[in-house]
C-alpha cells in the first residue's frame, strides 16, 4: 500500500524526490500520510479534490480483502 500511494503520487508531482510516505497500522484500520513539496499539493489534490478522492478509492479497494478501514491524509 505504501509503494502504491508513492508510485501514484510520484507520476503527478514535479518534486518526486520530495515525496514521502508513512503507514501506521492499528488493528483495524491503517493510515497512510503523504507529504509532497508546497507548490506541489493542488497536483496531488486535484480540482475539487478528485484526484485524492481517486488515491483513496484505490487504497481501500487494495484493503478490502483484509477487512481493515483506510485512510489517507496530505500532509502540508
Amino acid at each position: 500500500m505504501k509503494a502504491l500511494i508513492e508510485f501514484i503520487a510520484q507520476r503527478l508531482v514535479d518534486k518526486p524526490e520530495e515525496v514521502n510516505v508513512t503507514l501506521q497500522e492499528e488493528d483495524d484500520s491503517v493510515t497512510v500520510e503523504l507529504r509532497v513539496a508546497q507548490e506541489d499539493l493542488g497536483k496531488v489534490i486535484g480540482k475539487q479534490g478528485r484526484t485524492v478522492r481517486a488515491m483513496r478509492t484505490v487504497l481501500s479497494a487494495a484493503l478490502a480483502g483484509e477487512n481493515k478501514r483506510s485512510r489517507l491524509e496530505i500532509i502540508e
